[in-house]
């Protein structure tokens, strides 16, 4: 697969921690970092992904990969996020943003989305308000399902506009449906020395992406050729 040669991937740690999708939210409109993260990382994100970048937390929580999903089209946070919080967002984006009212609240790591499509965790699917919110804001088809046996979707792949990461346990069957689901090609991989949960690792758009320190020269060739071949 060819990988264009204007995108970049970047190695980067937060807090100390490679894990920067925990913290971390991107889309190709925006992206969330915490109130108090290192400026380099406002820098590195606006530089590798080429997104304006907003400091806020989720009910003052630095975990806004954990809690928040969204695309192109809109952004969902979960309903402890405070007034205050949405507020920031909505005051520096045009795109509609609104809570979930549903108790299931890491919604990073419950919805896999892009502008195309959503896979959700089976439970979230179970609620019809929920359910028809995520269409209505995020403007897309909404599924359930799981990957490798993991019904946190969202933490099991990482998907784009332009390209696919998947669990390493994924079967060529997921594998292929997700491909066609999300319109995208991409295959199996792993970030962080082995780490199978790739969204935890990796903050991706269609121009770049960031990845943990602890990704080894073979993961981030996984990453570049997987995210960014469309």
């Amino acid at each position: 697969m060819e990988v264009s040669a204007s995108v970049t991937v970047q190695r980067l740690n937060i807090y100390g921690s490679p894990y920067v999708g925990i913290f971390i939210f991107a889309s190709d409109v925006v992206a969330l970092v915490p109130e108090d993260a290192p400026e380099k990382v406002d820098r590195v994100l606006s530089m590798v992904l080429d997104v304006p970048v907003i400091r806020v937390s989720v009910a003052q929580s630095s975990l806004l990969g954990v809690f928040v999903a969204g695309n192109s089209n809109g952004l969902l946070l979960p309903y402890f996020a405070t007034d205050r919080e949405v507020a920031i967002v909505k005051d520096k984006v045009e795109l509609r943003v609104e809570t979930l009212p549903t108790k299931v609240n890491a919604l990073g790591n419950l919805i896999l989305v892009n502008d195309r499509a959503a896979l959700i965790h089976p439970r979230l699917f179970v609620d019809q308000r929920a359910v028809s919110l995520i269409r209505d804001v995020l403007g897309v088809e909404v599924n359930k399902g799981s990957i490798a046996g993991v019904p946190t979707v969202g933490s099991a792949a990482v998907v784009t506009n332009r390209g696919l990461l998947v669990h390493p346990m994924a079967s060529e069957d997921e594998v292929k449906f997700l491909r066609e689901y999300f319109k995208v090609n991409g295959d199996v991989g792993t970030i962080n020395c082995g780490f199978p949960y790739v969204k935890a690792g990796v903050v991706a758009n269609s121009k770049g992406a960031i990845v943990g320190s602890n990704t080894t020269g073979p993961e981030l060739v996984k990453v570049e050729q997987n995210l960014f071949s469309n």
